[in-house]
């Protein structure tokens, strides 16, 4: 079957498989760094003060947790589409996985449209004012949505040149931050509460902030999930992708972790919580006016390389879910040429692109509705594996999430309970748009599946 619709010119549906273990962590790593330190640690500041570095910790934690249940059940399924094919695969619902699927597209157009933003504010408060920074923003996505065309051997090259620029950058704030700073005088528990004085009401209001700044920091995190969107490009899938989750994560919370306190030796939360471009303002206060615009040429390159790989995932996901016939199986076609899913990369920049538009700018809104929005999702991974270990555990698992119960995988529970409770630390302005989000995208199901159901009768 799959010969005769060749001869009748459907192109053909299989991506190429090229990404081994350190492109795969690469791709992680540039997914996670780009656009947490680069973008987001101005407004983390602002929640959490110079304890930010304890959100970090705290996210970590988190991101650890799903993360170990991401690595099985990618390991059990690896494919395009992952959270999609997970859940259909362990509940054998197809709204459930539907809607996973669909809001997992929703938080990575939002979060390719929140980093290019961040690219535009680095761009235009450091090199170029005159430019709009809204029309930089969309310049980038289209020439990025170039790059995912162009090839994905090329692209994840790209990623990993970039991300090293990145990790020098980082390596100049932490070193900047130990020696020219002033690591000593410097009260790391301060929070805008001043949780450093020991009462109950501060300890208590303290504490609300660092993990109100977790909830934040989250976004920064966000990211290591879909390296299991890439499982269809990848070698040996089963062995690299869970590998590749745990690394990425324990590699950028160390970086997390260190730039957060370099960064209040430098400047400290408040000036930091006031600056669109908060690593060059640490660079500048260390080695003038040359450190910011060697940061800010950095924090280019970072935050366009978490774009381009939240665009590759994002038209991943499409591929993925309309290769399984829920989504108009024309949109899994590949380019001959390229081997790319040009259809749904073009999708996904245009989205990024309406995104960018309807923001005004405001990153800090759009992106905790993207975190609100994957915590959902990761309350649902994680209930999965846990309903898995349960009815399916006869299944192959080649990596298993460690520490269980009986069958009861217990990480796996704590991210569920974890993910729930990073929910209730959003706003309620936040907690209204994702929920708005969620019944839009459940709306949109019940569409896609009549039409599905129809077609099917149809034939």
């Amino acid at each position: 079957m799959a010969k005769d619709s060749e001869r009748k010119g459907i192109l053909p549906q299989e991506l190429k498989r090229s990404i081994n273990l350190f492109q795969a962590v690469m791709y992680g790593i540039g997914l996670i760094l780009g656009a947490g330190i680069y973008v987001i640690i101005g407004d983390v500041a602002a929640v959490a003060g110079n304890a930010m570095w304890i959100s970090f910790i705290v996210a970590s934690v988190i991101a650890l947790f799903t993360g170990f249940s991401y690595a099985e059940l990618s390991s059990m399924y690896p494919k395009s589409a992952a959270e999609y094919v997970f859940t259909k695969n362990v509940f054998g619902n197809q709204f459930i996985a539907l809607v996973v699927g669909c809001l997992i597209i929703f938080v990575a157009v939002v979060s390719a449209a929140t980093v290019a933003l961040g690219f535009s504010g680095y761009f235009t408060s450091t090199f170029y004012p005159q430019f709009h920074p809204v029309i930089v923003a969309i310049v980038l996505i289209g020439a990025l949505s170039i790059v995912n065309f162009w090839g994905i051997s090329q692209s994840v090259w790209i990623n990993t040149a970039f991300t090293f620029i990145e990790l020098a950058g980082l390596f100049i704030i932490i070193l900047a931050g130990f020696w020219l700073g002033s690591p000593g005088n410097t009260n790391y528990f301060e929070t805008p509460d001043k949780m450093s004085e020991l009462s109950e009401a501060t300890l208590l209001t303290g504490i609300g902030a660092i993990f109100g700044g977790a909830g934040l920091v989250f976004f920064a995190y966000y990211g290591f999930e879909n390296i299991v969107n890439i499982a269809d490009e990848t070698k040996n899938p089963v062995r690299v992708i869970p590998k590749a989750l745990v690394i990425s994560i324990v590699v950028t919370t160390a970086f997390y972790i260190l730039v957060a306190i370099s960064t209040s030796a430098l400047v400290g939360w408040k000036e930091l919580s006031l600056t669109e471009a908060p690593l060059s303002l640490a660079a500048e206060r260390a080695f003038g006016g040359q450190g910011t615009i060697i940061l800010s040429t950095i924090a280019l390159f970072a935050t366009s390389n978490t774009a381009l790989m939240m665009l590759i995932s994002g038209s991943r996901i499409i591929y993925g879910i309309s290769k399984d016939q829920s989504f108009p199986k024309k949109l899994s076609a590949v380019n001959k040429s390229r081997k790319t899913p040009w259809i749904t990369i073009i999708i996904i920049m245009a989205s990024t692109m309406t995104a960018i538009i309807c923001s005004s700018r405001d990153i800090s809104t759009i992106a905790s509705i993207a975190v609100f929005s994957i915590f959902l999702v990761y309350a649902i991974v994680n209930f999965s594996l846990i309903w898995s270990r349960f009815s399916h555990p006869e299944y192959k698992r080649p990596f298993v999430s460690p520490i269980k119960i009986g069958r009861f995988p217990v990480l796996a529970g704590m991210g569920l309970i974890t993910s729930i409770a990073m929910l209730f630390q959003f706003e309620s302005n936040i907690v209204m748009g994702g929920f708005l989000v969620l019944l839009s995208i459940v709306a949109l199901t019940v569409v896609l599946i009549k039409k599905v159901r129809l077609s099917g009768m149809q034939r």
